[in-house]
């Protein structure tokens, strides 16, 4: 639902020898034919969920689904617990680097991660750089004109404000004519934008909109005092307010909740398709629950994939 720092670097999530992995510039024969005994790629030792992940095994009527059996996936990193690096300072792990990873061995590919600006995403599987967008994004009828989406998960708006809420802030109503921080180009920034019309409409007066290309810096606003509440979603602030290093209680913003989903080129109606059955047979064994459940994400989980169910 955000944007993020771009870093531009393509992360390629290496398989593992001891899986007897095989070179992506094997033959193409091999690529375009993955089998349950086909080299898949292993879960870093970081992703919470590995041990579920790389148990989990290709569905032979989803083969050769992906072209060039490659899954490429982009996602942005620095969005905990949806996105952030392992301990080598460079490997994805996350919610969704965890579910990219599901899914490719679920359709019995190997999967690449590429970390990129929000704004550059949609563009990137609209011209083939990528395949699939797994990034925390909103599924809105206004994207819906570029990109199809399958929903994976269910998820609302919260607010970070600083340790003790000085401030007094418990609902939105509450931020008229107080500084709000968010990503720009975003959910958060549409709903910061809502709440400071309805202030406006009300006699009150607006709230004043910082708005920052990434969720480090929007953070930062309430910590300085630049800002009373950073708006984003609502598992991120709680992940960050975990923190005691952040110094901020996270709110929550009911009535917000709305589908994230899987971004693909509409004109690829044969990835949305399998992506939507891997998605769904993971539902259906049980694996997506847990991978979620590894992450602390149980509340986000949805009971079907449904493709572009946003408004």
């Amino acid at each position: 639902m955000k944007t993020r720092i771009a870093l531009g670097t393509v992360l390629l999530i290496a398989a593992t020898s001891a899986c007897g992995a095989q070179s992506l510039n094997g033959s193409a024969k091999a690529a375009d034919q993955p089998s349950a005994t086909a080299s898949l790629d292993q879960a870093p030792a970081d992703d919470k969920a590995a041990s579920v992940i790389d148990a989990i095994t290709p569905d032979p009527a989803l083969a050769g689904k992906v072209p060039g059996g490659v899954l490429k996936v982009t996602t942005s990193v620095g969005y905990p617990p949806m996105e952030i690096f392992a301990g080598d300072g460079k490997t994805p792990v996350g919610l969704d680097p965890s579910l990219a990873r599901a899914i490719a061995r679920k359709l019995g590919t190997r999967v690449t991660v590429a970390n990129e600006d929000f704004n550059a995403q949609i563009p990137g599987v609209l011209t083939g750089r990528y395949d699939v967008i797994l990034s925390s994004m909103s599924d809105t009828a206004e994207r819906q004109a570029k990109v199809s989406f399958v929903d994976y998960v269910q998820a609302g708006a919260g607010m970070l404000v600083k340790k003790g809420n000085p401030a007094g802030i418990r609902t939105t109503a509450d931020l008229c004519g107080k500084t709000i921080s968010v990503v720009d180009n975003g959910s958060s920034l549409a709903l910061a934008n809502s709440v400071s019309a309805a202030c406006k409409k009300s006699g009150k007066a607006a709230a004043g909109i910082l708005k920052f290309a990434g969720d480090q810096e929007a953070l930062l606003q309430v910590g300085n005092g630049r800002a009373q509440a950073n708006i984003t979603d609502y598992v991120v602030a709680a992940s960050k307010a975990a923190d005691p290093r952040t110094g901020t209680d996270a709110i929550a913003v009911p009535g917000t909740e709305s589908p994230w989903g899987i971004g693909i080129n509409k004109d690829n109606q044969q990835v949305v398709s399998a992506v939507q059955a891997a998605l769904n047979s993971l539902i259906k064994s049980g694996d997506y629950g847990k991978i979620l459940h590894a992450w602390g994400l149980d509340q986000l989980a949805v009971a079907s994939a449904v493709v572009n169910g946003g408004k």
